[in-house]
Parts: structure tokens; C-alpha cells; sequence
């Protein structure tokens, strides 16, 4: 049998959040908020979730929002990479 090969383009799934820490070099974590109506009630409730990202030049730091992006296993946690960072100003 004779396979063909495609050329597809891989949608990669992509989230916005807070850096919460950095955890190590060239890693972060980052706090995605998402809103949702709950089932029964019919109330906004806002959820969150964590997720350890890969920065590669460990550019981004606490208090940043960031855009990540799903890719291949860098470690046990983490399964995405700081595609964008938009640093926040810090009033002095």
C-alpha cells in the first residue's frame, strides 16, 4: 500500500492570561479566566485554570499578559509556549 502525504496546516489551540510566576528558566505559569453561565442558575461564574508554558527567552514576568500557544511536550507540565507578551507598567 502506498500512503500519501498531506500537507495540512495544524490549528493549534491558543489562550490569553496573567503570568502568575515564573517558575524556573524559560518557564511560567499562566492563569487563564474564562467565563461561563452556569447550568442550573444562569449566573456568569468565572473559572481559571494554570498552565505551565515554555518562554524561551525568559522575557516575560510576573504581572504580564501573555498569549500562549498549545505545542509538543517540553517537559512533564509543560504542553504550551509564550507566543506574545504585553508587559504591564507598573505604577512607582
Amino acid at each position: 500500500m502506498t500512503e500519501k502525504t498531506e500537507n495540512r496546516q495544524v490549528t493549534r489551540k491558543q489562550r490569553n492570561g496573567t503570568v502568575v510566576s515564573v517558575s524556573g528558566a524559560k518557564s511560567v505559569v499562566v492563569r487563564v479566566e474564562t467565563r461561563r453561565r452556569h447550568a442550573m442558575y444562569s449566573k456568569v461564574v468565572r473559572i481559571h485554570r494554570k498552565f505551565h508554558a515554555h518562554d524561551e527567552n525568559s522575557r516575560a514576568k510576573v504581572g504580564d499578559k501573555v498569549q500562549i500557544e498549545e505545542c509538543r511536550p517540553y517537559s512533564k507540565m509543560k504542553r504550551w509556549r509564550v507566543t506574545a507578551i504585553e508587559a504591564v507598567e507598573t505604577v512607582a
